[in-house]
């Protein structure tokens, strides 16, 4: 169903539906439909707030969009806020509305990037325009970054921009991106007058070491057996990948995330069972349950094209992530796990990202975050997954997941990443405008 302005009553609300709205899907292999509608879209609401974004194509429809706010404080270093206009693919059979409807159901917006990350997109522009209807500016500078291919390797996005448009980062020595900020129940989820929410801010994130296996044998008659068949020779590869125990660590990150859970739950967290203890935790659990280890997740498998022939090749795509400090452990154990007759290449190859949980930028985040939620708990915590983060830390840039929502303690935001029937709050969304503000206001 198409969903009215008038049935929208914030800015924030119309901005992300029109987003979800616009066809962004990145496959990773070129065939998508870019995301020139969406950044065409974003560079006129910036242009109607008195801005002049610069609309940059890295490939044909590969667009991304660069703007500048003056701030009140020009003394003060520009801080880069930044967000990717790209979502990953969908079945539109496994989801209750449409991925490409921006249907508001339930109080909420649907879609396939309400939470990953057309909702934050929505809120950025919304905090801009209302800047320029009332006047108002941020306390310094801030170089605005919608971009491309985040869900992929970010060549055609962030990793373009820092090479091709670095002049628009000269000077910036922090920023904010996804994924933290959002609200999470501590306790018994439960919504009344005392209930405490986490709200997790991300102050790191795992290595990334994305992979392509290749297994090579002999091609033949399906009715022969063979020793040196290439499909079976990678099956056993991967599964001895997936299967391996890989032992349990606790970094730095993740010990000042346990501290803070400790004292906000009033309980003691094992350190020398921390998945046992992410499981008793539940909601605040799944903050560390996937980030005590390094991981290898075999996600695509490519091979043959008819029963009866064995064919000469079997590829394979591995999702690893590795924690900081294990990368020559890491890479020296999956060539192990391999063994002979499979190759490995590197699709995404990137250093961890690490912040100072205990200096101002995160004093800043927090404060915010309290004056609009005096239940909300703050903490810092290390993202398993990956984003543009790391690309902008190579230009020195020390980069934090700050995308604030306030949630329904129902609605597990986490699992939405990539998930089927993801939708953002039209609450959750004029809430994180006024986290944003505060926040752009003081720091």
């Amino acid at each position: 169903m198409t969903v009215s302005p008038q049935a929208l009553d914030t800015d924030a609300a119309v901005l992300c539906h029109d987003l979800l709205r616009l066809d962004t899907v990145n496959p990773g292999d070129g065939s998508g439909p870019g995301e020139r509608a969406a950044a065409e879209y974003v560079a006129g609401r910036l242009s109607e707030a008195g801005l002049d974004p610069l609309l940059t194509e890295s490939a044909p429809r590969r667009a991304n969009v660069l703007a500048r706010v003056a701030g009140t404080d020009r003394t003060l270093p520009p801080l880069l806020v930044h967000g990717h206009l790209d979502t990953v693919p969908f079945d539109a059979a496994d989801w209750t509305h449409h991925p490409l409807s921006g249907d508001l159901a339930d109080g909420c917006l649907w879609g396939r990037g309400a939470v990953d990350m057309k909702g934050t997109l929505a809120m950025t522009l919304a905090l801009v325009r209302d800047w320029a209807r009332t006047g108002r500016r941020p306390r310094r500078d801030l170089v605005l970054a919608f971009l491309a291919d985040e869900e992929s390797t970010g060549e055609f996005g962030a990793r373009f921009a820092a090479e091709r448009h670095r002049e628009w980062f000269e000077g910036c020595t922090e920023a904010i991106g996804e994924s933290g900020g959002y609200s999470v129940p501590a306790g018994d989820g439960g919504d009344g007058p005392g209930q405490r929410r986490l709200y997790p801010v991300a102050v790191g994130e795992r290595c990334t070491a994305w992979m392509r296996l290749t297994a090579t044998g002999t091609a033949g008659h399906g009715s022969r057996a063979g020793a040196d068949n290439a499909v079976a020779t990678l099956v056993h590869a991967l599964s001895r990948l997936a299967a391996h125990p890989w032992p349990v660590r606790l970094t730095p990150p993740v010990e000042a995330l346990i501290a803070e859970l400790e004292g906000v739950l009033g309980t003691r967290i094992d350190r020398e069972r921390l998945e046992a203890e992410a499981a008793r935790l539940g909601r605040a659990g799944a903050l560390f349950a996937h980030t005590v280890r390094n991981s290898a997740v075999p996600t695509v498998l490519q091979a043959g094209q008819k029963v009866n022939v064995v064919p000469g090749r079997a590829h394979a795509q591995v999702d690893g992530r590795f924690l900081p400090g294990t990368r020559d452990e890491y890479l020296e154990t999956v060539e192990r796990l391999l063994g002979p007759g499979v190759t490995r290449e590197f699709i995404n190859l990137q250093e961890a990202v690490a912040a100072d949980h205990t200096g101002p930028a995160f004093a800043a985040m927090a404060t915010a975050l309290r004056a609009e939620d005096p239940a909300g708990h703050p903490v810092p915590y290390l993202m398993s997954g990956g984003t543009d983060a790391k690309t902008f830390n190579g230009l020195g840039i020390t980069c934090y997941g700050f995308a604030p929502l306030l949630l329904d303690p129902e609605l597990d935001y986490p699992t939405m990443f990539h998930g089927v029937d993801e939708r953002v709050p039209v609450d959750g969304l004029a809430f994180g405008v006024r986290v944003l503000d505060r926040f752009l206001a003081a720091y």
